[in-house]
């Protein structure tokens, strides 16, 4: 795991901090490493997003042995002024819709096929564990 993950060109719709925080959603006590390969950042860029997430007050960390748990502070307004009234748990709750519809849309398109081919997968692995996250609320 030592090299950097391959980069991107163009734009995206979604930050590396949603990205992240996201990721950190998904799974509360998922180490840097496992969020950089799942984000396709390198493990600086994720630990400089987390403290960036953390000074603005959206996430905290406690250390469970050799291990950090974080929490998303769910009520935690949106920043830009664009998006005043949002708040982290609506960003999180629509991403989970985008992906829900996505594996929806995902079995019907296998379903069609006939069945002899695999369900095409997910953009990546997050579809149940955001569910988790946003029934921990």
């Amino acid at each position: 795991m030592g090299g950097v993950p391959e980069g991107h060109s163009g734009w995206t719709f979604l930050t590396n901090h949603a990205r992240v925080l996201a990721s950190i959603a998904d799974d509360s006590g998922t180490r840097i490493r496992d969020i950089a390969a799942r984000c396709r950042l390198t493990e600086r860029a994720v630990q400089k997003i987390i403290s960036d997430l953390e000074q603005s007050g959206y996430l905290t960390h406690t250390r469970q042995g050799r291990s950090n748990v974080y929490r998303i502070e769910q009520g935690t307004a949106l920043r830009h002024p664009a998006d005043a009234g949002l708040t982290v748990s609506g960003l999180l709750a629509a991403l989970d819709r985008h992906e829900s519809s996505h594996e929806t849309r995902a079995g019907q398109w296998a379903g069609h096929q006939g069945g002899d081919r695999a369900e095409e997968p997910a953009d990546d692995d997050s579809t149940a564990a955001t569910r988790r996250r946003i029934s921990r609320g």
